[in-house]
């Protein structure tokens, strides 16, 4: 199948699905998180992944253990990164809503493109990225505002957490692109942050004393299946596959849809309080990716 120049109702439609998923993704979380704690959570999710994602590798007859090509080093880093992203978000959801969680979590574009200023000096920053950013990071300061003003309240140690997060999340993009995992089969590189997340979680769980599997009911195992199998499984391969075949610039722009899911699943799945601040947030943040992801004229 040669790339295409544009996105057709196929990629649309597969493109809304996987925002739907990845929006979701933070209530599955928090229902886990009642009885899994949080680092086991996210190790297990991982090393059912990688499971999956080898198969499909396998099925494919994908070389991914050839270590010639110069990946292992960064492979590795991404990894960690990807572990620690992880972590925290799996932490956060223990301390902040699912709907607010969701918006810090995907101010991860932003990071990545302060990074790229130094990074990949060749990609520069247009005006409009500036705007988006700026739009974004004001949405920030209204949910982060927003938890300040409770009293005796710890939301904001989960907010943080979240944009942490991001942080790393961006960190994991930016050693992609600046490294040999950039020339890299999607799927190995996947398989890195996968395999060297699912072997490091546990250890961190177990170093930090979790409980870990206290209340395994049929909800908490679904929840864990749902984030096994459809987020760190197939979306992701479906997004890979998207990637290869139609223009990644075009698909960006999509993003913007998954924290208007997350926003939507936290207050009707969850009955999480959806406020005039979380509202503010999402459109100022959505419009920010928007405008950044926009393709440059002429």
């Amino acid at each position: 199948m040669p790339p295409k120049t544009h996105l057709d109702r196929f990629a649309v439609g597969l493109l809304v699905v996987l925002c739907a998923i990845w929006g979701v993704q933070q209530v599955a979380i928090k229902l886990a998180n009642a009885g899994i704690s949080p680092v086991l959570q996210a190790g297990l999710r991982s090393i059912g992944a990688t499971v999956l994602v080898w198969a499909w590798a396998a099925s494919r007859r994908v070389n991914v253990f050839d270590f010639r090509d110069g990946t292992l080093a960064p492979g590795l880093l991404a990894g960690l990164l990807f572990a620690g992203e992880f972590a925290l978000i799996f932490g956060a959801l223990e301390f902040t809503s699912a709907s607010r969680g969701v918006i810090f979590l995907y101010t991860a574009p932003f990071f990545v493109a302060l990074g790229a200023v130094w990074l990949l000096p060749q990609e520069a920053m247009r005006r409009a990225q500036w705007v988006g950013m700026a739009l974004a990071f004001a949405g920030v300061v209204v949910l982060f505002g927003e938890n300040l003003l409770l009293p005796g309240g710890d939301a904001w140690i989960g907010d943080l957490m979240m944009l942490a997060a991001a942080l790393l999340w961006g960190a994991t993009t930016l050693t992609v692109k600046v490294s040999a995992l950039s020339r890299a089969v999607p799927e190995k590189t996947l398989l890195y942050q996968l395999a060297v997340s699912a072997l490091a979680l546990p250890f961190l769980s177990a170093g930090l004393g979790e409980p870990g599997i206290f209340a395994p009911t049929l909800q908490v195992w679904g929840s864990l299946l749902f984030q096994t199998v459809a987020v760190a499984g197939a979306s992701y391969l479906g997004w890979f596959w998207l990637v290869r075949h139609y223009p990644a610039t075009r698909l960006s722009s999509f993003s913007f849809l998954t924290p208007v899911f997350g926003v939507l699943a936290g207050g009707l799945l969850l009955g999480e309080p959806l406020t005039p601040p979380v509202f503010i947030a999402l459109g100022l943040v959505g419009a920010g990716i928007w405008i950044a992801n926009r393709p440059a004229k002429g």
